[in-house]
């Protein structure tokens, strides 16, 4: 192995200066010394406070990139500016965080200073180990840090020095539902995750060694960082099966970057029949993954939750005249999208055009916890799901006031959602009954749901499939196939434009997508589900 010093390799730009917040400033050492409130004890076998002042201040100054400021209270200041640079430089050590303990009296007149040192590694993680400071009175009455290489690290000295290594990690193998590898450029959603399907913590892996200063040989490892596949998860061994399409995976990803305009959007398709999940892609998608983590409020797509808890109380059929004006005041003005009316609408008329002012008007039908109940019992919204990967559940909380319980009914206020839940509310929808979505076959499932009334389930379906051939989801209709939908807009803040979304649900699959400041669904998420659709016709083997 060749010999590569420290030194030699350090040719990283020096850590900026930071303020040490972690080190404890001279002046209260000081000042609690005097207050006989500090570490130290009155005596003449107490250390001299100053010598613990330096301490703490050459620490302070190490801890914040200031090397020539701590070399300079040490006996070697042209040496420890040297080693101080390398050591942190070379380490790839972002921010040390150097804390002082009690000062220690040797029997020899010296004094140590103890220190916790927790030294973040870039891209890896946080070393932590302890040392001391050693420090000797100098003729002058002045005391000195005693230069020496073990205070930086206890095992470095002159015959070992530090070597950090970062291991060249290769994607675990993923494969898809029937045996099709998920890796490589065709699944770029899919990237991000593969570590952590395959069961590893998908993390960089590293760690730092100890070795000879000459022969290179390693003599030690002092920290690792990452959990290794072949111990944690399954890389190297016989690809994870997923319950992943490749075929609707690449044509999730294929949509999201045709249509997305650049803007940051998600979708999500999964089987009715059992909520396998299907595609999970993002845009971008290397970035966040907001298709299973998101926290939006999801819009009028969540209609299909509200419009079911008034259906189970026998609150309104589809041809309940429930009038749709352009404007309506709860606390707030609340209004349509365009502000759009429809005198004398039916509730399926509403349901279709969206219409916000009608399900408003219908607040008074449902309890305050009501619609909440019935997304978490029928749809299993706000139960604990196991998944695969990290997920969001979703949240309904109680509305707080009359104004709130309004924005509720529309899928706004403090409603949470993402594209996997509406995916799952919408699959619930079309079957009557919640099935957890999962990623990897065999996930715990601890949800307990109730089963949609047969009734219910039909005349959402009926509703659904009125909004595709006659409303808002009309980019829709020219697909072939009985396909139902749900369109939303939902308001982020007066000063930026709303997302927007759409849910539909075709044979055995359930989609969901949202595109942030796309205005309207239809206009914005539209489009990519129609070009989803269309380039998987069939439901999946």
């Amino acid at each position: 192995m060749t010999h590569t010093s420290v030194r030699e390799r350090n040719t990283r730009t020096p850590l900026k200066a930071v303020t040490a917040a972690a080190v404890i400033l001279a002046v209260v050492a000081g000042g609690a010394y005097a207050a006989k409130l500090g570490p130290f004890e009155h005596g003449s076998d107490a250390p001299d406070p100053a010598a613990a002042t330096q301490a703490r201040a050459f620490l302070g100054d190490w801890s914040a990139g200031r090397y020539d400021g701590a070399a300079a209270r040490t006996t070697a200041p042209a040496r420890a500016q040297d080693v101080l640079r390398s050591f942190t430089s070379g380490l790839d050590i972002e921010r040390p965080r150097l804390t002082a303990g009690s000062a220690e009296r040797g029997d020899d007149g010296t004094v140590r200073v103890p220190f916790t040192a927790k030294m973040p590694v870039k891209g890896l993680g946080t070393w932590t180990y302890t040392s001391r400071v050693p420090l000797r009175e100098e003729e002058s009455g002045t005391w000195k840090v005693d230069w020496a290489l073990e205070l930086v690290h206890p095992h470095l000295s002159d015959k070992a020095k530090f070597r950090l290594e970062r291991e060249e990690t290769s994607p675990p193998e993923v494969a898809d539902r029937n045996g099709k590898s998920l890796v490589g450029k065709e699944y770029p959603s899919l990237q991000p995750l593969l570590a952590r399907m395959a069961g590893g913590d998908g993390k960089p892996r590293g760690a730092i060694r100890l070795v000879d200063r000459v022969t290179g040989d390693t003599e030690g490892t002092e920290a690792t960082f990452g959990q290794r596949a072949d111990k944690g998860g399954k890389a190297g061994k016989e690809a994870t099966r997923t319950t992943l399409d490749a075929a609707w995976q690449a044509a999730a990803d294929q949509a999201l970057d045709a249509e997305a305009g650049g803007r940051n959007a998600s979708l999500v398709a999964l089987r009715i029949d059992n909520g396998e999940i299907l595609a999970l892609a993002n845009s971008p998608a290397t970035g966040f993954n907001r298709a299973a983590s998101g926290t939006y409020a999801p819009g009028s797509t969540w209609k299909i939750v509200t419009s079911s808890a008034l259906l189970l109380k026998n609150a309104v059929t589809p041809d309940t005249v429930v009038d749709c004006p352009k404007y309506l005041t709860v606390g707030k003005e609340f209004h349509n999208v365009e502000t759009s009316e429809f005198h004398g609408a039916t509730f399926q008329k509403d349901f279709m055009e969206s219409c916000n002012t009608a399900f408003i008007s219908l607040r008074g039908k449902l309890g305050d916890a009501e619609t909440g109940d019935v997304a978490r019992k029928y749809f299993g919204v706000g139960q604990e799901w196991h998944v695969g990967i990290p997920s969001y559940d979703g949240s309904v909380p109680v509305p707080k006031d009359e104004t709130e319980k309004a924005a509720a009914m529309i899928g706004q206020g403090r409603i949470q959602a993402n594209p996997l839940i509406m995916a799952s509310v919408t699959a619930t929808a079309a079957s009557g009954r919640f099935h957890q979505p999962t990623v990897l076959p065999g996930t715990g499932d601890t949800t307990s749901t109730t089963p949609l009334p047969r009734s219910v389930v039909d005349q959402l379906k009926t509703m659904m499939r009125a909004t595709v051939t006659e409303g808002t989801a009309h980019v829709l209709a020219d697909l072939p196939g009985d396909i139902g939908a749900k369109t939303g807009t939902a308001e982020v803040s007066e000063d930026e434009p709303n997302n927007g979304w759409l849910v539909a649900r075709r044979g055995n699959v359930a989609v969901a997508c949202v595109v942030e400041q796309g205005v309207t669904g239809g206009g914005s998420a539209g489009p990519i589900l129609h070009r989803l659709l269309s380039a998987v016709p069939g439901d999946p083997s």
